[in-house]
């Protein structure tokens, strides 16, 4: 789906709403309350550049509008893979870009995510992971690192990452993976502003996602793993 679909049947028509550059952020009123959107289009990469731009709208938020509600749209192809980024230190810029993401949450901004087109990589990472909750459209196409790469960074040869991924969600792409892993807290479908409005609702905000995943069987030692760590602690 794209941002102008998914906007209208968020927020309906006359929201406000329109990308700058690659940038897609504004304040609109969703149930007679503010809420901020913030996110990315047309499968951006996230640069130093793009990346601070979302940072900065995030502490703008904090300090302009105590308690206000934020929606990260997701849509990007990851990282921005050029030297120049990498000589300004784009991991730095990523790393401030989730701080932001996380300060928001301490200071009590009710903060959701929604994967609704593409989202790889760091460009996931610092955004939609970050979130209080992270939601999809079934469509959406999410990976971390494709299976090529990983072969090259574990040195598994990828025919066996291949046979893995076909019963461990732990190494597959898809959003179907991602729901079963707990990072993906639910799909949403059907009617989307419903789905928004129950996302926002008060809730324990408290990281599930490892019991999620020991639920549904995608992550089945993550849980009892930190419950170890915390017992010995």
């Amino acid at each position: 789906m794209n941002w102008q679909d998914l906007t209208l049947q968020l927020f309906g028509p006359g929201h406000g709403l329109a990308p700058e550059r690659e940038l897609l952020q504004g304040l609109v009123n969703f149930d007679g309350r503010p809420l901020l959107v913030l996110g990315t289009v047309d499968h951006a990469p996230i640069g130093v550049d793009l990346a601070l731009r979302q940072a900065r709208a995030v502490l703008d938020l904090i300090a302009q509008h105590p308690g206000c509600p934020l929606l990260l749209l997701v849509d990007t192809q990851g990282q921005q893979l050029r030297r120049h980024d990498e000589l300004q230190g784009i991991n730095r810029a990523m790393a401030h870009l989730a701080a932001c993401v996380e300060l928001a949450r301490r200071r009590g901004h009710r903060v959701v995510a929604l994967v609704y087109d593409q989202a790889l990589s760091g460009g996931f990472l610092a955004t939609g992971l970050m979130a209080d909750a992270c939601h999809a459209l079934p469509e959406a196409q999410i990976r971390v690192m494709r299976l090529p790469a990983m072969a090259r960074v574990t040195k598994i040869p990828e025919e066996r990452l291949t046979e893995l991924s076909r019963s461990n969600p732990v190494f597959a792409p898809g959003v179907e993976n991602y729901v079963a892993m707990g990072g993906i807290q639910s799909l949403w479908g059907g009617d989307l502003a419903a789905q928004l409005r129950a996302a926002l609702a008060p809730a324990d905000t408290s990281d599930r996602r490892a019991e999620l995943g020991a639920q549904r069987g995608g992550r089945r030692l993550a849980a009892s793993v930190i419950a170890q760590v915390l017992a010995a602690a």
